[in-house]
């Protein structure tokens, strides 16, 4: 049972009581309380789409950053791919300075209530916290997402944001695909520099994975409108409805709309399937379409939202991934009695947030390990009714450092399922590359980039985010984005 929002902030009140007017050396900061996370009660929140985490209050994220060591190395900047200065923001944090926070945090990030909640941290900045490796154990370092997510979230809520100054117009025009992370960072840094920036969205709201991938319980979406109005802002043009490659093709931007260089960052919308049969059956979806159904389309809104909600009672979703955890609870909040993840290896392996797993135990989803798909039925309608899966043992490590499942013959079961969710990735969006010549890619379709300044094989067209990288993360695909636009502006200023 966790402690209530209430419980836990006057825990705090009382610790910055004891704290205050006392000068602390490493090891009594290394020594204060970590501060959980606030959540709604699990009973509660599966029956709503408001966020699961609540946020610190201001005494718990005072107390939070009093446990930085301020390390003049450094550390944990080496983990964060914008390349924040972690320790200055969270120093001011711990004043109660949160405009100057914030203010710090974008001059290299412009989404820091995005990248709070979203970010695994536990593999990025905190993984190189100094209090975590006191403790030999990453959970004990330095909250950086929370306080991170608090500061921005209170600058947002009182007005205390400033747009980014704006240099000399340069009369140049950049032409940015996408609006997603790597879009938006890229986007931000073209303006400041004084060139015209126009956007292309495809769908009718911007924000790109964002928007569709990421539900609304870890990521309430009018935080990603309030971080697009700064971009309009800042005087960035966002074209919604727009889509490169069909719309126009870039050659016509470059050639016929005058723009003196692309950035795409049209991410990875291709979802993978399996392969098995029954894939094209009566409720088997792609986790891509069932949380862009649910996360743009609004599906749990029954009797508001003109898109369809496919009645589930029990469903299985392939996967282990953070994609999976999201398909699983979204499930559950529209209305399945069991949803059971079905993954290949054992629960170490997992490449899920370890924070979305327990969220997903909580809510009651439950886990099938060591268990593969081998088949999928479906009744005389053609609407799925069961699986067949194979145990599975763990074999030697592949490639990735993870031991690879080996199918064990003669286990072969039949579970009684009515939906299925394949959430095993997806591959970068094939549209530009069939529409563009000169634009080279990978096997897998990752456009081939530069990888110091992200410039694609075709001249005056850069590429960032998932479209390069596959399916990663938020940071990483905004860190692209800033690295391409580094390389743009000198590109732009010399010609």
């Amino acid at each position: 049972m966790h402690a209530t929002q209430e419980e836990l902030d006057k825990q705090a009140q009382q610790l910055l009581s004891e704290l205050a007017g006392k000068t602390l050396n490493a090891r009594e900061r290394a020594q204060i309380p970590l501060q959980e996370m606030p959540t709604q009660e699990s009973a509660v929140r599966v029956k709503n789409m408001q966020e699961v985490a609540l946020g610190y209050s201001d005494s718990q994220v005072r107390v939070e950053a009093m446990r930085c060591l301020q390390c003049k190395t450094k550390p944990c900047i080496a983990g964060c791919p914008v390349a924040i200065d972690i320790p200055a923001f969270i120093a001011e944090a711990a004043e109660g300075n949160y405009a100057k926070s914030v203010e710090i945090i974008k001059e290299s990030s412009l989404l820091p209530s995005i990248c709070g909640r979203v970010c695994p941290q536990e593999s990025q900045c905190q993984l190189y916290c100094t209090v975590g490796k006191m403790f030999k154990d990453v959970d004990k370092s330095v909250s950086i997402g929370r306080i991170e997510r608090f500061v921005a979230d209170y600058a947002r809520e009182h007005n205390l944001e400033k747009v980014p100054a704006i240099k000399a117009e340069t009369g140049k025009k950049v032409a940015v695909v996408g609006t997603g992370p790597a879009s938006i960072s890229a986007a931000a840094d073209l303006r400041r520099e004084g060139h015209q920036v126009v956007m292309f969205e495809a769908l009718h709201k911007a924000g790109g994975v964002l928007v569709y991938g990421i539900p609304e319980f870890r990521l309430p979406k009018k935080i990603v409108e309030h971080e697009l109005n700064n971009l309009v802002e800042m005087g960035v043009e966002i074209k919604r409805n727009y889509l490169v490659g069909k719309t126009r093709k870039i050659s016509d931007l470059m050639d016929r709309d005058g723009f003196d260089a692309v950035f795409v960052g049209s991410g990875a919308g291709l979802p993978k399937f399996m392969g098995i049969e029954g894939e094209n059956y009566i409720g088997v979806f792609s986790a891509n379409e069932y949380l862009t159904r649910s996360n743009l389309m609004k599906a749990y809104a029954v009797g508001e939202a003109l898109t369809p909600l496919f009645d589930s009672h029990k469903v299985a979703v392939f996967g282990g991934g953070n994609v999976a955890m999201d398909a699983a609870r979204t499930a559950k909040r529209l209305g399945a009695e069991q949803v059971t993840i079905v993954y290949r290896r054992t629960e170490v392996e997992m490449p899920a947030r370890k924070e979305e797993v327990e969220h997903a135990k909580e809510e009651g989803v439950e886990f099938l390990f060591l268990h593969a798909p081998l088949k999928i039925t479906a009744n005389e309608k053609g609407r799925v009714n069961g699986v067949e899966l194979i145990t599975c043992k763990l074999g030697e490590a592949d490639a990735s450092g993870r031991r690879s499942p080996v199918e064990i013959p003669g286990s072969e079961q039949m579970y009684e399922y009515d939906t299925v969710i394949v959430a095993i990735g997806n591959d970068s969006n094939p549209l530009i590359k069939a529409t563009t010549d000169g634009i080279e890619v990978n096997r897998r379709g990752n456009f081939l980039v530069n990888e110091e300044t992200c410039e694609t094989t075709l001249k005056g067209v850069w590429a960032g985010g998932d479209i390069v990288l596959g399916a990663a993360t938020v940071i990483l695909a905004m860190g692209q984005g800033r690295k391409a636009a580094k390389a743009m502006n000198s590109y732009l200023s010399e010609r």
